[in-house]
């Protein structure tokens, strides 16, 4: 459903070592830096992309984000990913039956207070 997103973080230099780390497990690559944004992911494709804008007012009341997964093993990666760089456990890894019977996912606090999600839904390899 989505095309594109922003979202923002008080100290990009950090932001990008969490989601250098959190998105590459999940097969999204960093693909532009500037002083003031950082972006992932593919424009072009239908694959979707996120950018990351440096802001001294970022609010993250209610914020969530869910990324796709190509595997439970990159949920997995994901979440460690997120630990090893400053995130907050919000949520294991492991199934959601209350979402759907094969709805995998880990939930994560990035270092701003941003929910990220990441997700799959196929059944266990």
């Amino acid at each position: 459903m989505l095309d594109h997103l922003s979202i923002t973080a008080s100290d990009l230099d950090r932001a990008q070592r969490f989601y250098d780390a959190t998105l590459s497990a999940l097969g999204y690559p960093r693909v532009y830096r500037s002083a003031r944004g950082i972006g992932y992911g593919e424009r072009a494709s239908a694959g979707g992309y996120i950018s990351i804008y440096l802001s001294d007012n970022v609010v993250a009341d209610r914020r969530h984000w869910a990324f796709r997964a190509p595997s439970r093993a990159a949920v997995r990666a994901f979440h460690a990913a997120a630990l090893a760089q400053g995130g907050r456990d919000d949520g294991e890894p492991g199934l959601r039956p209350d979402y759907s019977p094969t709805y995998y996912a880990a939930f994560v606090l990035d270092p701003d207070g941003n929910r990220i999600e990441a997700v799959c839904r196929e059944p266990a390899e």
